[in-house]
């Protein structure tokens, strides 16, 4: 084990992010054997649960988004179960804290392996997630393609604040969550108001990411030396 400021060596860091990996193949292989794949396994769950419905969701949720289960699906139950507006508070409830808590199990068991891996390019992308901190997280919630599972893991892993990676969860997650909601909540009837509305929302969420980050790489080469002049004051608020 490394003291505390000493980096780790490389195969302790190899270790270390192979168990992380373990972790979670295992939470999802178990999370696929015990509950399936699909809208309607997630859906029986719950219903299944009466009044106990809307806490079995959220712990479901938060969960099964640290095994890697597709949110949409999560959602979609949701809007299923519960109606648009309880549902996607309960999804955006259920997905931040089930981001949080991939966030903070990739930073106590592998958070210092980075740094016993870390070349000068790592190095340097370490510092530029820092810097830009909220920003970064909700650029990876809002552009298009970024595996969201797979990022609460790897976010956790840089020296992003936690306060600043669940706002920005918040915020990049609520939209998404609402027009997945409204999908499974239209059962598949693709023609009704809240399922045209739901599918312009992800189409307009993927075209704003795709704007705002060319933008700000436009903006970086313009002006290289403001980065740390814009630095987010919450951007690396400390281990959780």
């Amino acid at each position: 084990m490394s003291r505390p400021g000493e980096r780790p060596s490389r195969r302790a860091a190899f270790l270390r992010l192979a168990g992380l990996a373990a972790v979670a193949a295992l939470a999802f292989v178990l999370a696929v054997a015990l509950l399936g794949r699909s809208t309607g396994d997630v859906r029986r769950t719950v219903d299944g649960a009466g009044a106990w419905a809307p806490i079995l969701y959220v712990v479901l949720v938060s969960v099964l988004t640290c095994a890697f289960f597709p949110f949409p699906l999560l959602a979609a139950a949701g809007g299923l179960v519960f109606g648009i507006a309880e549902g996607t508070a309960l999804s955006v409830l259920g997905g931040t804290l089930g981001a949080l808590l991939a966030f903070v199990l990739a930073r106590r068991v592998a958070g210092d392996a980075v740094a016993g891996l870390a070349g000068e390019r790592l190095e340097r992308l370490q510092r530029a997630v820092e810097e830009r901190g909220f920003v970064a997280v909700l650029y990876a919630r809002i552009f298009p393609g970024v595996p969201r599972d797979l990022a609460n893991y790897a976010f956790g892993l840089t020296r992003v604040g936690i306060v600043a990676f669940g706002a920005a969860t918040v915020l990049g997650i609520t939209p998404r969550a609402y027009a997945y909601v409204a999908l499974g909540g239209s059962l598949g009837s693709f023609d009704s108001t809240q399922s045209i509305v739901a599918i312009m929302l992800l189409v307009g969420m993927g075209i704003l990411g795709l704007v705002l980050v060319r933008a700000d790489v436009a903006r970086a080469r313009r002006h290289p030396g403001r980065a740390e002049e814009d630095r987010d004051p919450y951007g690396a608020a400390g281990d959780p």
